[in-house]
């Protein structure tokens, strides 16, 4: 039997940091799988030089002290739940992208303190949400996640459709007991209600596109919902940018789900913009999904 991949969460040295490893050890409590905090260790010095040989020692055990407290954290919190420590040396966003691979998820602090030294989100959280090979969970100050509304709300579109992302929505439904919101947000300038063609929604090239989209994503839905017939779906549409509406539905969600744009070529290095507006944007914590990788 396969070994069931961690979910891995990064710290850093904060008190704050609690909070961020109580919510991944509840993941990996929902999912069955341990968890790993990881503690990234930068030494700014060539190894082998007469500095690393000096303070080296001393900036890994004080990370080692870092994971020993926070694996306390986490035992309390979560007892049923396997807990290891990860020491890895070097740049902390390619760490976590590189152990991604062999992750189930990972968590992330929305300020980059995910491991790691307090960057803003363009740094650590948003390298690793945009080349991780596994989902990445980046929690954002708003709500409190102890105080679930039992609505899970994913983003879709229909250009960049993202089946793994509306699955994931699905799974994290489905361990929540939450309702799942699927919500497709037209946005044509000129089809907008008061946008320069002075369009309104009953105007047939209006209901046309909403017809079209409702069609094409309702039977998109309906193939995953048959494998999730315990998770009570419905379909949003409505005429809106994407990203601000998706940030103003997160005001009452315990998880917002979007896709990144892919895993091959050029697309590899971009997030997206929606993406990445909603992981500085977002009132409640956003997951990153991956594209699978092409056979």
């Amino acid at each position: 039997m396969a070994e069931a991949k961690p979910v891995i969460v990064g710290v850093d040295d904060a008190d704050d940091q609690d909070g961020l490893v109580r919510y991944a050890a509840q993941q990996a409590a929902k999912r069955g799988v341990p968890l790993h905090i990881a503690h990234a260790i930068e030494i700014p010095w060539p190894f082998g030089s007469a500095a690393e040989k000096a303070d080296g020692g001393s900036i890994a055990r004080r990370g080692a002290a870092v994971v020993d407290r926070f694996e306390a954290v986490a035992r309390s919190a979560f007892p049923e739940v396997t807990v290891a420590g990860e020491l890895p040396f070097g740049d902390p966003a390619w760490t976590l992208v590189k152990r991604s691979a062999e992750a189930s998820l990972v968590v992330l602090g929305h300020r980059g303190t995910g491991g790691f030294p307090r960057l803003p989100l363009g740094s650590v959280s948003l390298q690793v949400a945009t080349h991780a090979q596994c989902p990445v969970l980046v929690m954002r100050p708003g709500r409190p996640v102890e105080d679930p509304v039992g609505r899970i709300v994913v983003g879709a579109d229909l250009v960049h459709y993202s089946p793994e992302a509306v699955e994931f929505g699905f799974a994290e439904a489905d361990r929540r007991a939450a309702h799942l919101q699927v919500v497709h947000a037209l946005h044509r300038p000129a089809l907008l209600p008061g946008g320069p063609s002075r369009a309104s929604p009953a105007e047939p090239d209006v209901r046309e596109t909403e017809a079209s989209a409702r069609h094409v994503l309702t039977g998109r839905i309906n193939e995953l919902g048959a494998r999730y017939p315990d998770v009570p779906v419905a379909l949003r549409l409505d005429w809106a940018r994407p990203a601000t509406h998706l940030t103003q539905l997160s005001e009452e969600a315990d998880l917002l789900v979007v896709g990144s744009r892919g895993r091959t070529g050029l697309r590899r290095l971009l997030l997206g913009s929606v993406s990445n507006e909603v992981l500085h944007t977002a009132r409640c914590p956003v997951a990153v999904v991956p594209a699978a990788t092409a056979a």
